[in-house]
């Protein structure tokens, strides 16, 4: 093709846009649209914004919990309440204690690390990004990561379904398998939470300058 006879062309003219960014635009242009999926989607922000009310997991509770140690010492939650609740064959009564600091340290977990020095990293990343998908509402996330995430708490769901028989008949067996489906779900997703989290940083400010 000949030169263009008013100059160069300007950077950027002739280029495709981001597929991403279309993506994001179709999915609020399909939300707007749909009834039902609006009404799915403001039913599970409700209960999502209010277990993070429950945990007061304001900005700067965030910012605590995306210190690794937090993240990775969280995982220990679902192994301590099982053997809390395990322990009443053994403590009666008493086996609330240890029931009740499980729970205590459930909910103190986000807050007792102070903010990481850096982010760049695979459990600060994934914690970012449960704060994208949390944020989903207000700023739309690709639907190839919606169905997988969907999915997979579909899955945990299951897995806390066979913690909880298994430990209310005091049965090893169903115990032990939900709890790997959790753990394998919850890794999971925390995998692909890291992969929403770097993808919606390129494409949003607010969410770059969470990495540091």
């Amino acid at each position: 093709m000949p030169p263009s006879p008013f100059g160069p062309e300007p950077r950027g003219l002739a280029q495709e846009p981001d597929t991403r960014i279309l993506d994001h635009l179709r999915l609020a242009r399909a939300a707007a649209h749909s009834p039902s999926r609006m009404l799915a989607r403001d039913l599970s922000m409700t209960f999502e914004r209010r277990v993070a009310g429950l945990f007061r997991l304001d900005d700067a509770a965030w910012e605590r919990h995306a210190n690794p140690l937090s993240g990775w010492s969280r995982l220990t939650t679902l192994p301590l309440l099982i053997l809390s609740f395990w322990s009443r064959q053994w403590l009666g009564w008493w086996a609330l204690v240890p029931v009740a600091v499980a729970l205590a340290w459930l909910w103190l977990n986000p807050h007792l690390f102070p903010p990481p020095r850096s982010t760049r990293n695979w459990m600060s990343q994934g914690v970012l990004g449960e704060r994208v998908w949390l944020n989903r509402d207000k700023v739309p996330v690709p639907n190839h990561h919606r169905t997988v995430i969907y999915i997979l708490n579909l899955v945990s769901g299951a897995g806390v379904i066979l913690v909880i028989w298994g430990v209310a008949a005091l049965v090893i067996c169903p115990t032990l398998l939900g709890t790997v489906v959790v753990f394998m779900s919850k890794l999971w997703g925390l995998d692909r939470m890291v992969w929403l989290y770097r993808e919606m940083e390129a494409t949003t400010p607010e969410y770059a300058r969470w990495l540091r």
